[in-house]
């Protein structure tokens, strides 16, 4: 790395070409940001809905002022982006930040984002990595990926010699993502050795998938999987259901599939939008596009394949928002179902889906909501059918051969509690970032609530880092001892104003759904 100026542009000479980045002038330690690094070669062309292939190299210095355009994806109201970020197709970029580089390697951070894989992108200001980097003294990356139709929906069983589509094409994304961190990640100051990858929501998910897919074994050392969806992959004849439902929506029949490389862009966006909000309420508890199970890529079902020993073996912390399903009722979302009519409806297809559900066993589990019928009852379910149980199912299995911790986020803020939110889903991200303040109307703070946020910030943070540094969230600056995760002990971290560690505090839930895994095939 060379600097040009006073310590407010720095040029690295990467491996696809050399890149500019820039750090806030007068800091007394700057942190640099790359912005919009290619890791891949734009999928566009005969290569939409293929695997990613390497970039080319550019000449020159490619500057790394701006973050590159976001993956294709309708509008939202749910991610906050900078409206004056576009998408384009050209979106498998990644950002790079990174204090002055001192001659001795900094752990990294690899950050995948969530939106249930249909939205989201790197440039959201929740993720900007500096206050991470700087309080850490870490490398921290953030990506961009293929969501929705783009990057997982499968088309493979419409593949012909002619016109190919592979599958989970989102995944593979990441993957060369990790590749590049793997390749490159030493210019910028950072230990490629030394990789925790972390994400939230969908991007948790991804992570818990790529913890059972042969292709990502070693690209990274220590995963921290913040609300993941852990049953939301479906199998390969679901994934050609949906993919018949989307060349009817483009009126193409399957010998016409082919056609899809030349669509515009935006008729592709579209009919991935129908489905996004058709699949969920014909089927509540569902998602129409996700990672799916081909054999190939990824050989198993991501829980089974922790229940059988087949996770890769490196240390974890996983964890759950203690009122997930909130936020989904609050935005009026069809992702989760909030209703107790919609959470019903998830039971009935629950049972089709696995006629060997006992009728016992089903009972079992509704006996832990008694108040199933009432608002609270139904967004409790949904919570635990969604990401509660999905945890505690990857980290029983995970701790059985690794160092695994398990973590639940009850912190909110006055504000929050009023509106009924609490810790909803992916309230604790600027706890983890340190970036308040980035909604274009924020109520967090209106009530107060600022000072314990900050603090709640402070120690997560310091978990976090100290897991990115040596594998073990360690108690630090007088934080309580958060010991590891067991079948024995079962020990949680339960965040909130005060961390306190709880033994087995979903016991009776645990008991009532059982070790099998109930999830959507």
């Amino acid at each position: 790395m060379s600097a040009t100026g006073p310590d407010v542009t720095s040029i690295v000479h990467a491996r696809d070409g050399d890149v500019r980045g820039y750090a806030h002038e007068g800091d007394e330690n700057p942190v640099f940001a790359w912005k919009g690094i290619p890791y891949a070669a734009p999928p566009v062309g005969a290569l939409r809905f293929r695997a990613p292939t390497p970039p080319a190299r550019w000449d020159g210095v490619r500057d790394g002022r701006d973050f590159g355009p976001m993956a294709p994806q309708g509008p939202s109201t749910a991610v906050p982006i900078d409206p004056n970020l576009v998408y384009d197709e050209d979106c498998l970029s990644l950002n790079v930040w990174a204090p002055t580089p001192d001659g001795s390697p900094r752990p990294v951070l690899v950050w995948i984002h969530g939106g249930a894989y249909c939205l989201g992108s790197s440039a959201q200001a929740i993720y900007d990595g500096r206050l991470l980097a700087e309080r850490g003294d870490v490398v921290v990356v953030t990506i961009n990926y293929r969501v929705g139709a783009l990057g997982f929906l499968d088309l493979s069983s419409f593949s012909t010699e002619g016109a190919g589509f592979d599958t989970n094409c989102g995944l593979r994304d990441q993957v060369a993502a990790f590749e590049w961190v793997r390749d490159c990640i030493a210019e910028f100051g950072g230990d490629p050795n030394n990789v925790t990858a972390f994400g939230e929501s969908s991007g948790a998910g991804s992570l818990t998938t790529l913890m059972t897919c042969p292709s990502a074994a070693g690209l990274f050392h220590r995963v921290i999987a913040q609300s993941p969806p852990a049953t939301s992959v479906y199998g390969a004849e679901r994934g050609a259901d949906v993919a018949a439902r989307f060349l009817d929506i483009l009126e193409l029949t399957p010998d016409r599939a082919g056609e899809l490389r030349d669509l515009p862009i935006e008729k592709i966006v579209a009919a991935g939008d129908t489905l996004v909000d058709e699949v969920p309420s014909r089927i509540p508890g569902t998602l129409a596009m996700a990672p799916v199970v081909d054999r190939d890529f990824l050989p198993k079902y991501p829980v089974a394949a922790f229940q059988k020993g087949l996770s890769h073996r490196i240390p974890l912390i996983i964890g759950y928002n203690k009122d997930e399903a909130s936020i989904f009722k609050f935005m009026k979302s069809p992702l989760l179902p909030v209703s107790a009519e919609a959470v019903q409806e998830m039971l009935r297809a629950l049972a089709a889906d696995h006629p060997e559900l006992s009728a016992s066993r089903l009972a079992e589990i509704l006996s832990a909501y008694p108040d199933r019928a009432k608002p609270s009852g139904a967004l409790a379910m949904s919570r635990d059918a969604a990401f509660r149980m999905p945890a505690l199912w990857v980290a029983d299995a995970h701790s059985r051969h690794s160092p695994t911790w398990m973590y639940r986020f009850d912190h909110a803020t006055p504000m929050l509690k009023a509106a009924r939110v609490g810790a909803g889903h992916a309230t604790e991200l600027p706890y983890v970032f340190g970036n308040f303040g980035t909604l274009n109307v924020d109520p967090t703070f209106w009530i107060g609530g600022r000072k314990v946020a900050l603090e709640v910030s402070g120690r997560i943070q310091r978990r976090w880092l100290a897991f990115a540094k040596h594998g073990v969230p360690a108690a630090i600056d007088g934080s309580k001892h958060w010991p590891p995760y067991d079948e024995q002990t079962r020990n949680a971290l339960i965040i909130d104003n005060a961390d306190t560690v709880i033994v087995d505090p979903d016991h009776a839930l645990r008991e009532a759904w059982g070790d099998e895994v109930v999830g959507f095939n």
